[in-house]
């Protein structure tokens, strides 16, 4: 078979990318090198259900709907075909994802933290910061945090600061605006 300008051209504009480049987008909480994925069960039990969702509901409804909008005839100008495309891409590039996440978790259950005067994984601590502020955190797992509801990373700079902290302790929190000192007011863990 002999190869034209034109059949490499036209399959040089057709031919896709090997991977999704998007990727890198989801992984906006990458795990430090070497580090373990810690989830609470909670946290666990709540990527399992996104994946399950994902899995039983929304993709086979996007599935329908492209379906549905290839059978409408000419593609090249209908929306609903080329919006169901890429939401059906992203829908399983979160699949791949949860589901990476999900093979490398490590549920840690707070409840049977031994050690409940220290600060660890999935306790609850309350501090004062240096402008006499106090702030009541959890530390959770990278995949649950969610700051604004006082959830944080167990790799965030507060969090490494106040780990195996007791109360009474005073912690030094070095932050892009200077160093700033936090007084451990209390700690808790949820009941076992």
């Amino acid at each position: 078979m002999q190869w034209t300008a034109s059949k490499v051209m036209n399959k040089a504009f057709v031919k896709e990318p090997e991977g999704d480049a998007d990727d890198d987008e989801l992984q906006d909480a990458p795990l430090p090198p070497g580090s373990r994925n810690y989830l609470t069960p909670a946290g666990y039990a709540a990527l399992r259900a996104e994946l399950a969702r994902l899995m039983t509901e929304e993709r086979p409804a996007m599935v329908q709907v492209v379906s549905w909008a290839a059978s409408n005839g000419d593609r090249s100008e209908n929306g609903d075909y080329h919006y169901g495309k890429k939401r059906l891409r992203e829908i399983d590039r979160r699949m791949r994802f949860l589901t990476k996440r999900l093979e490398i978790a490590e549920v840690v259950d707070p409840a049977l933290q031994p050690n409940r005067d220290h600060v660890f994984f999935g306790a609850t601590v309350t501090y004062t910061d240096t402008a006499g502020v106090d702030h009541t955190v959890t530390i959770v797992g990278i995949d649950e945090a969610e700051p604004l509801n006082g959830k944080i990373s167990w790799i965030s700079p507060v969090a490494r600061a106040l780990t195996k902290a007791r109360v009474g302790d005073v912690v030094t929190l070095r932050t892009p605006g200077g160093i700033e000192d936090l007084d451990i007011l209390e700690i808790s863990y949820p009941p076992a």
